[in-house]
């Protein structure tokens, strides 16, 4: 998919990150830590604390020219330290192109060629079933379910553990 990229995050990205991050839809397939509604300033925050990070652990997708969403990724600690997460999210409108798949396929050799890494995991709520479409096309696979783990608008849900391992 030539037309989408993962670059860092810039401050002109402020006004398109809103318009995508701003969604109820959006905002139930994440953490509550993640702002409800989605403002400019919120959008601000986001690309500075992004932009202090070298190299990058976070970045914009771009597709076609235009932001689609973001994907990222959070270094264990401790025991922990060859270990990794990845958060992603899509703008709605972007839904349906592909653009998730072929962003964690990037941002995954992304990880790999860092060579500090053997495991890459993913945390999906058990009622985004695309979300774990697309983890189980770049190979991940279920490892977990951590039954009720998750209260999410005044609802219990599962949380499905993806994993992704390279072990040489």
């Amino acid at each position: 998919m030539n037309e989408l990229l993962l670059r860092p995050w810039q401050m002109s990205d402020a006004a398109s990150l809103v318009e995508i991050a701003n969604n109820p839809a959006i905002f139930q397939r994440v953490r509550d830590a993640f702002p409800s509604p989605y403002t400019h300033s919120d959008a601000v925050n986001w690309i500075s604390s992004a932009a202090k990070i070298k190299p990058p652990e976070s970045f914009a997708i771009e597709y076609q020219g235009q932001l689609a969403g973001t994907i990222g990724y959070i270094p264990g600690t401790d025991v922990y330290i060859k270990t990794c997460e990845i958060g992603y999210f899509i703008g709605e409108r972007f839904w349906g192109k592909g653009i998730a798949t072929e962003s964690i396929r990037l941002l995954t050799e992304h990880i790999w060629s860092l060579q500090k890494y053997v495991r890459i995991h993913a945390f999906v709520f058990s009622n985004n079933p695309a979300s774990e479409r697309v983890l189980q096309k770049n190979g991940f696979i279920l490892e977990s379910t951590r039954t009720k783990a998750v209260y999410k608008n005044h609802e219990l849900l599962d949380d499905h553990v993806w994993v992704k391992l390279n072990i040489p």
